[in-house]
């Protein structure tokens, strides 16, 4: 095993000292409290931009190469923090490409054990997916290609090594993924990095050493860090430039989940959640997104002022003792500085997207999950088991619910459901758009409804399981194989080099 994960386990904290968050972390997540590291209470670096990947046309086909790689930052003087990224230190680039084309991705691991890269939120063939199945030898390349069909959207790609995602992901392995769609309405921000703006967001444990601890010391959900960065920056100011500005942002935490707001409460309007647009604008005040959850929101400026997006206290829902899964943290994320004057932005549009609504009474049928402890359904992962099989143009409704007193969430690959409803009653409108992943609140039930297109095989499956990474690596996965109708059951999964 390589030593750039093998951090001291002896903690100290960083980053959000002034807002409470140091003694809620320290005391319930197991952080110690010596040598604290004290941070600005003003923002002190731009934020930066993850870049747009290279790409060029083979034969028709959109090419990006990935290459995981080690890499170190600074976050404690003198003690670099070992890390990982793809083509670079830590996070990833952001490709984009657009619907109707045909994509491949080079990705070479470049370290020195086994990787994967799994692509969050896209639907695809199982064999492209990226999941457990799909492992990167250390020193491999590995090259998926697919073709893009689906609306446009904020997606994402990370590892997915079997009990070793939380790791992979702790460590900075992550990156943008967006697709374009010539439907889009016009008016919406949409230049890169100047109105239309990557916000990845994560909270990091960090060692007197400087390395990332994955010690939670009992916490039931996984790591509750103290260190916050954005785009791998801590403490960032974005300068705005125009009268609107669009955040893409994006809970690339392995188990905190956000609740989204601006310090002086003001209104923006909500426009896409996982899968991509809204049918219209939903205005709100804040947004609560689990880990992996999307959310891309317009916020307005008056030239010259200055305001913060920040994480409030967050509705985890009937969990017990809600301040140990970090449900009263409250702390700075990033500040937005309007110039002295702006470029005008032409109003939302008030129609987005259509959305086809699915129906219940088409549905196949109805599947039953509870998650609860390290399983689904009682059972733990097992790599070589098939727990569902569904037949290919399908439509299924699937109900899901935590039966623990603390959060979890659920992620479905290769599609983008619906929430038909929770506790039988319509889900609020940020939740009437298109998801892959969704939180669970304790002991209510999700339905859930989703189509089966285009993709089949008996010998690959797709995966389903609960996002918060130290449960997903427990034990809290399943799989599922889509089949033709009539292709016969297999008695399993063929063993692969995992």
């Amino acid at each position: 095993m390589s030593d750039f994960h093998r951090p001291s386990r002896r903690a100290v904290l960083g980053g959000l000292t002034s807002l409470g968050l140091l003694a809620l972390t320290g005391s319930l997540a197991g952080c110690g409290r010596q040598n604290e590291v004290q941070l600005p209470a003003a923002p002190t670096a731009a934020l930066p931009i993850p870049p747009l990947a290279d790409s060029r046309v083979e034969d028709g086909v959109r090419v990006f190469d990935l290459a995981a790689r080690p890499g170190t930052m600074d976050l404690l003087p003198g003690f670099p923090t070992p890390t990982a990224g793809f083509n670079g230190p830590f996070l990833g680039p952001t490709l984009r490409a657009s619907r109707g084309e045909r994509v491949r991705v080079r990705v070479a691991n470049e370290l020195d054990e086994a990787t994967s890269v799994h692509w969050h939120g896209m639907h695809l063939p199982p064999e492209m997916d990226g999941g457990p199945h799909q492992p990167v030898a250390a020193g491999d390349t590995w090259e998926p290609e697919w073709l893009i069909d689906q609306p446009a959207a904020t997606l994402w790609y990370h590892p997915h090594p079997h009990g070793e995602t939380q790791r992979h992901v702790n460590l900075g392995l992550a990156g943008l993924f967006v697709v374009d769609d010539q439907d889009t309405p016009a008016g919406l921000p949409g230049e890169y990095g100047v109105d239309d703006v990557p916000v990845i967001v994560q909270d990091k444990m960090v060692g007197e050493e400087g390395g990332f601890l994955l010690d939670t010391s009992g916490n039931e959900i996984g790591i509750l860090g103290s260190t916050l960065l954005v785009n791998g920056a801590r403490n960032p100011f974005f300068e705005v430039s125009s009268q609107r500005v669009r955040l893409r942002l994006l809970n690339a935490s392995t188990a905190r989940t956000y609740n989204f707001g601006f310090a002086d409460s003001r209104e923006f309007a909500l426009i896409a959640s996982d899968g991509g647009l809204l049918a219209s604008p939903v205005p709100l005040a804040s947004i609560r997104l689990s880990p992996a959850e999307r959310a891309e929101i317009v916020v307005e400026m008056a030239p010259g002022e200055t305001i913060m997006l920040r994480s409030g206290r967050v509705e985890l829902g009937a969990v017990a003792v809600p301040a140990a899964f970090g449900g009263e943290d409250e702390f700075d994320v990033l500040e937005l500085r309007a110039a002295g004057e702006l470029a005008p932005s032409p109003p939302v549009p008030g129609t987005l997207a259509r959305i086809e609504r699915l129906r219940v009474e088409d549905a196949a049928g109805l599947r039953d999950f509870r998650l609860a402890d390290r399983k689904i359904n009682s059972k733990e992962m097992d790599m070589g088991r098939i727990d569902e099989v569904v037949r290919v143009g399908s439509t299924e409704v699937w109900e899901v619910r935590n039966t623990n007193p603390y959060p979890h969430n659920f992620h479905v690959h290769d599609v983008q459901f619906q929430v038909v409803s929770i506790d039988g009653q319509d889900p609020p409108p940020e939740l009437g758009g298109l998801k892959d992943t969704i939180y669970l609140e304790p002991r209510r039930v999700y339905r859930i409804i989703m189509r089966f297109e285009d993709y089949t095989s008996a010998k690959v499956p797709y995966m389903y399981h609960c996002h918060l990474l130290l449960h997903e690596d427990e034990g809290m996965m399943g799989q599922f194989v889509v089949l033709e109708d009539g292709e016969p059951v297999p008695a399993g999964i063929p063993a692969t080099d995992h």
